[in-house]
């Protein structure tokens, strides 16, 4: 998957997840996802290649990162809780659906369970095997 068609899919898939919000707190080069007002998910381009940085399990993400050479700590995040994603070899929709909703749901097991739009324990979890 290049850059363009991976901000596309990502950003396809953001609009589905409930309560997900689009803002640009940092001006137009930065597209950022809310869910109740929390990040879950940020969209720019570093130096020329469009890339998509997503809250991840401090576990997975290490193992994300020596399984997949697109996949580097968060740029200009916390490098043990985000993931930098850009495109190339390996990098399919399902592999970005499955990053984004993990995200998501890690945002949203944070959140008050009053204002939580979703079970973050089961929500997605039945989608996965049918993808």
């Amino acid at each position: 998957m290049n850059g363009p068609t991976l901000h596309k899919t990502a950003t396809d898939r953001a609009h589905e997840l409930p309560g997900a919000q689009l803002e640009h707190p940092f001006g137009d080069d930065w597209e950022v996802f809310k869910v109740r007002g929390k990040v879950f998910m940020l969209m720019t381009e570093v130096p020329g290649r469009p890339v998509v940085i997503l809250k991840s399990d401090p576990g997975e993400a290490h193992a994300l990162r020596e399984q997949n050479s697109h996949i580097s700590p968060g740029y200009h995040m916390n490098k043990k809780h985000w993931i930098t994603l850009e495109g190339g070899d390996g990098v399919d929709k399902e592999l970005v659906w499955e990053l984004i909703t993990e995200s998501y749901r890690l945002v949203v097991h944070h959140l008050p369970k009053a204002q939580q739009p979703v079970d973050p324990h089961t929500y997605g979890t039945s989608t996965r095997a049918s993808r």
